[in-house]
């Protein structure tokens, strides 16, 4: 295994971190103000100013659509790059981590969850017509869209529980049932669901599930409430209740086919998995920094808290948690890139539980050496905090994954025929 990076990655990162110290950093203060300011307006879940006025400079500066694969997974058949940009999953993991640094930059160069999960599921399933009417104005970022999966009546962990239904009703479906936690759906801007529900209740139990687009423009289709992540709502982009009650799409709206919504979900999520683990990543990273000028310039008890040993343990501890999942991570996506998604099923769902909680154990010491501004606004922390224990449901829970690590080893004792 060679972790090392190439170099058209070398030079994309640092481009990107150029980018980031001349652009992003400096802005996160005006992102702040923006928001509380949309807030004083009563205009919440208007677009952001100054993630738009940045989104110009990134792509002309080359650092726009990074996450895209070279191509669409099985739909090249001459095995021809796609996608003009075209990085492996190992090649955009550093990236990623360099944009979780500040959490909402990955917009700013159009990678930001979901948008890419929809991206790659469109261009990977899509038709024709479907990669024409949605996947381009998304891959140009005119518009955004949400992925409507969790269901707030139902454990949504174990997906074969999904109860919305997608019926066919002559050369239409008629989609009925409640989804919450679909994020981007609070966004103006979000012009395009993918829904997953049940189109045959008596098929086999994984083949009963299928994905359709449905235009969130269609009639019945009603944003219920935002739901808030320990006090934030994530506005302008937001995580959503949403009702779905008779909206009717097209036939042709089916991706992939009926009963096909658990290969699309494996398809879709293996790299997502990837792009949120090195975003976690990044944003320990980053913690670990400030936890560490923090220490050395604040003094309690006649010495700084960097010479506590209390401190220097848990500085140690962070950078070798973060390494760890760093390096593990690599690896997956190393693998993926190898020999797809299925060769690296265990380190994806190790990575799902490894980064999460590493996450939120160092941005809780960091926060610990703040004190009381660590749970302020004075410092971004709180909300790495809010960030990482979140994705610790999102994608699987980690009950879900460790099961799955479990039962791969379990299964290695299995006598072979």
């Amino acid at each position: 295994m060679d972790f090392s990076y190439s170099p058209r990655t070398q030079d994309l990162q640092a481009r990107l971190q150029a980018f980031m110290a001349e652009h992003v950093y400096p802005a996160e203060a005006r992102w702040f103000e923006e928001v509380e300011a949309n807030t004083q307006a009563g205009k919440r879940w208007t677009p952001l100013r100054v993630i738009e006025d940045l989104k110009p400079k990134a792509r002309a500066a080359g650092l726009w659509n990074l996450f895209l694969p070279p191509h669409a997974e099985g739909a090249n058949a001459k095995g021809e790059a796609e996608f003009t940009f075209g990085l492996s999953n190992q090649d955009y993991a550093p990236l990623a981590e360099i944009m979780g640094a500040v959490p909402w930059s990955s917009e700013v160069f159009n990678c930001s969850a979901p948008d890419t999960g929809n991206m790659e599921t469109i261009a990977r399933y899509g038709s024709a017509e479907h990669k024409q009417r949605w996947l381009q104005p998304l891959l140009a970022g005119e518009i955004r869209s949400a992925f409507a999966m969790t269901e707030p009546a139902v454990a949504s962990s174990d997906a074969t529980n999904i109860e919305a239904s997608i019926q066919r009703v002559g050369d239409e479906y008629v989609i009925n049932g409640r989804k919450w936690w679909t994020s981007g759906a609070g966004d103006p801007r979000c012009a395009i669901l993918i829904f997953m529900g049940k189109t045959d209740p008596t098929a086999p139990r994984h083949s009963q599930q299928s994905m359709v687009l449905v235009p969130m423009a269609t009639p019945g289709v009603k944003v219920l409430r935002p739901l808030s992540v320990f006090g934030y709502d994530d506005a302008p982009h937001g995580h959503m209740e949403v009702d779905f009650t008779n909206v009717r799409v097209p036939v042709s709206n089916i991706l992939l086919g009926e009963g096909r919504g658990f290969e699309i979900a494996q398809g879709r999520l293996g790299p997502g998995r990837i792009h949120h683990c090195m975003r976690l990543i990044g944003l320990a990273e980053r913690s670990l920094k400030l936890m560490c000028e923090r220490a050395v310039s604040r003094t309690a008890f006649g010495k700084t808290l960097a010479q506590q040993t209390v401190t220097q343990e848990r500085i140690a501890e962070a950078r070798c948690m973060i390494d760890q999942a760093r390096l593990l991570t690599l690896k997956a996506a190393w693998m993926m890139d190898l020999a797809g998604n299925k060769s690296a099923k265990a380190e994806i769902a190790m990575i799902k539980v490894v980064a999460p909680q590493m996450a939120c154990q160092v941005i809780d010491w960091a926060m610990q050496v703040f004190g009381g501004a660590g749970m302020s606004q004075d410092t971004p922390l709180a909300y790495f905090y809010t960030l990482a224990r979140t994705l610790r449901f999102a994608d699987g829970p980690d009950e879900v994954h460790r099961n799955a690590i479990a039962k791969i080893e379990l299964g290695k004792l299995q006598p072979r025929a």
